[in-house]
């Protein structure tokens, strides 16, 4: 009897967990690896099935995802979970609402906030939604939001203020931040040490760096925020960009000693920092410190890497570290194969920067928009009008990685529109006006204005050239209305 009840027990147990997921459901995402692709066709497959994941693995999942700046998966697994019957907490829909903002847009942010129920429009709703105007760099909007949160008696923390100063720093309008701090320190509200990184970066902004130092020493005396490695980056930081060399150093000295529990990011900074100071010494004996804390060194560290050594004019150096990458990666990156790219072709060794490029191919690795855009500032440079635009029409036609659509700088359109109009090139300068449309719904004035000016030197017509400027809602110069009146003539 004790037996079958065992075996009973037994089977309800094995009925149950076969309801769930066998991995945890984050592994299972990135097994793939951690492309927006693949993590997009692991979340599908798991939404289709019929398997659970318990909601606090849920919750880790999303975190992880929106560390990748996975941001549309996040919101779709985020979205999962009321379809699931999972109960968000004001706390979940407040990371739901960063979501929308990141995937959908602003609008659609500022939607599902209002549409949240009241007792979900607390502090932490508010917050979420100011942390958006911030990054969006709503100066109005996020100011106003402030101020119904003090309206309202939340309690503040320095997270919502350290949002605005970033926001101001970021606009050009860092004399505010110090009336932001006073803010702050009559309402007793404590700062941590973003806050005090915020400030030093406000004051460099202005060029005082001796209030850097004074807030800087301040920190030290609190006593309760403890400068760490990001402070003394944030101090190296703002000396190199003064050119402030020895306290620079001084600075990353001490960045070295906070960093004891080997972060990963303190090295890529170092790397970084002591690049821009020139000592390429020192980044080689840190980059040999990072991959002694880190055997499985990323992409990303050997790509900081590489271009820290390409700018230091050590190509040599780039090459054997690239070659060790080479050997050891897991996925052939074409942004890291991009930095010898660019290398090669600003050298002028083009023929290498090719072959670079094919071999990128058959391992696996497509050019993409900014490789493009290295071959075209190479024949750019060196009058190859017909190669520039060739590899501006492939860019165009890749767009950006993240999804959103790449053009040219206006300095490059101007220059090419420029030079269809001296040749008196009709063709050329219409060809390529067709390549901007596929990447901008408005090519704007000074394209179309150019253009005309092409038909008039080559002495061409065009009858339809009145009707485009009107879909494109373009109003031309009055010297430009009277070439238009010569080329539309019947």
């Amino acid at each position: 009897m004790a037996m079958r009840q065992l075996s009973r027990t037994k089977n309800v147990a094995k009925r149950s967990t076969k309801k769930y997921l066998e991995e945890p459901l984050y592994h299972r995402l990135f097994k793939d690896g951690s492309s927006e692709v693949s993590v997009r066709q692991q979340l599908n497959q798991f939404l289709k099935s019929s398997k659970s994941v318990f909601k606090w693995e849920v919750g880790d999942t999303i975190k992880k995802l929106r560390s990748h700046r996975l941001y549309y998966p996040a919101l779709k697994l985020s979205e999962a979970m009321e379809d699931r019957c999972m109960n968000k907490t004001v706390s979940d829909q407040a990371i739901h609402l960063d979501l929308v903002a990141k995937a959908r847009g602003i609008a659609a942010a500022e939607n599902y906030f209002v549409d949240l129920p009241e007792t979900s429009k607390t502090h932490l709703t508010y917050g979420s939604l100011l942390n958006c105007y911030c990054k969006e760099l709503m100066t109005d909007k996020a100011e106003g939001l402030l101020d119904k949160m003090k309206e309202l008696n939340f309690t503040l923390t320095s997270m919502s203020y350290n949002s605005l100063m970033t926001l101001y720093t970021k606009t050009g309008q860092s004399e505010k931040v110090p009336a932001i701090i006073q803010e702050m320190k009559a309402e007793n509200i404590m700062p941590d040490s973003y806050t005090y990184n915020v400030w030093m970066r406000a004051l460099a902004a202005t060029k005082d760096i001796s209030g850097v130092e004074r807030v800087s020493e301040e920190m030290n005396r609190d006593g309760r925020v403890a400068p760490d490695w990001t402070t003394y980056s944030n101090l190296a930081t703002i000396y190199v960009d003064a050119g402030l060399s020895e306290k620079a150093e001084k600075a990353l000295q001490e960045l070295e000693r906070k960093n004891d529990h080997g972060d990963f990011l303190a090295y890529q900074f170092l790397i970084t920092l002591y690049g821009r100071l020139g000592k390429v010494t020192e980044v080689y004996r840190v980059w040999r410190s990072l991959r002694l804390a880190f055997p499985k060194t990323t992409n990303v560290a050997y790509l900081n890497t590489i271009q820290v050594l390409v700018n230091l004019k050590d190509l040599p150096g780039a090459e054997t570290l690239f070659k060790e990458w080479q050997s050891n990666c897991s996925i052939y990156d074409i942004r890291v194969v991009n930095v010898l790219i660019g290398a090669y072709a600003r050298d002028g060794l083009v023929v290498k920067a090719k072959e670079m490029k094919d071999k990128a191919h058959r391992r696996g690795a497509k050019a993409n928009a900014k490789t493009w855009e290295i071959f075209m500032d190479y024949y750019m440079k060196n009058g190859e009008i017909a190669q520039a635009v060739e590899c501006i029409s492939k860019a165009v036609s890749i767009g950006r990685g993240d999804g959103s659509k790449w053009l040219p700088s206006q300095e490059t359109i101007g220059t090419l529109m420029g030079h269809f109009e001296q040749e008196k090139d009709v063709d050329g300068a219409e060809s390529f006006v067709e390549i901007l449309k596929k990447g901008t719904d408005n090519v704007g004035v000074e394209v179309l204005e150019s253009l005309i000016r092409t038909y008039a030197a080559a002495g061409k017509k065009s009858t339809a050239m009145r009707r485009r400027l009107k879909m494109e809602n373009v109003e031309v110069s009055e010297a430009t209305k009277k070439l238009l009146d010569e080329i539309c003539e019947e």
